[in-house]
């Protein structure tokens, strides 16, 4: 029986997807995002280990709170880093007409096998994927996160071609992303995918910095603030979030 590695649940999350949401963290993550406010998620296994139906029964209690929208979300941390647990996961969710959504950076995802096979067959068993897209600019988004994002690029293509159902997320950082021409350019990517149900301007704020001084990293973005109000309705005119809602 897979286990997964959890890093924290949450009973009632509202702005994890539809309606009122079980969240489900997990842990580990390869990207080393800047902005980053959960860095106690990276290393897997500092987590708790779980099996698929440990966590159903636990979500099951809150089932009675999650209206017609409601459901489950496994964020991270990266939760594709887990996929087979994940695929469980999901699986026995669906057994029990569990509405699924996935928070995933993309990260992971390549057409290279064993890895393709598995998402695809992750995507079946899958409601809807919300998916962060950092930062359009490659430079940038190596410089922001260490990796290049055009694998990340490739499987909003994919979930486009698919027509799996894709919330767009966009942490807006001043002096990282918040660049009229970032956001015009990610805009026009966004208009290519034909699956886009929502977008969303999350903006950059600190409330994570105190981890990184406990674990002992140096945090990126010292003296950088959060957006301002203006800023951040500059990013969701630019992203016309609003014709989404």
């Amino acid at each position: 029986m897979t286990k997964g590695y959890i890093h924290s649940l949450e009973s009632f999350g509202s702005v994890d997807g539809p309606g009122v949401r079980y969240v489900i963290f997990t842990s580990g993550c390869a990207m080393r995002c800047q902005f980053c406010h959960n860095p106690d998620t990276w290393n897997m296994q500092s987590g708790t280990p779980y099996t698929a139906d440990e966590l159903i029964e636990k979500a099951l209690k809150y089932r009675t709170y999650w209206g017609s929208k409601g459901g489950i979300t496994v964020s991270g941390g990266e939760p594709l880093l887990q996929i087979d647990f994940l695929t469980e996961l999901f699986q026995k969710a669906k057994e029990q007409g569990i509405h699924t959504t996935l928070d995933t950076s993309g990260n992971p995802f390549t057409r290279g096998e064993p890895f393709f096979d598995k998402f695809c067959r992750l995507m079946e068993v899958t409601d809807l994927v919300m998916l962060d897209i950092k930062q359009i600019d490659e430079e940038q988004h190596k410089i922001l996160t260490g990796y290049t994002n055009q694998n990340i690029l490739d499987m909003a293509r994919f979930l486009s071609d698919i027509k799996k159902p894709v919330w767009i997320r966009h942490v807006l950082v001043p002096e990282r992303s918040d660049r009229d021409d970032y956001l015009e350019r990610l805009q026009e990517f966004i208009l290519t995918l034909k699956n886009v149900e929502r977008v969303e301007v999350l903006p950059y704020h600190t409330l994570g910095v105190f981890k990184w001084k406990e674990l002992g990293f140096e945090y990126q973005l010292e003296g950088i603030n959060p957006p301002t109000k203006d800023r951040v309705e500059n990013a969701n005119r630019i992203l016309k979030t609003n014709t989404y809602i």
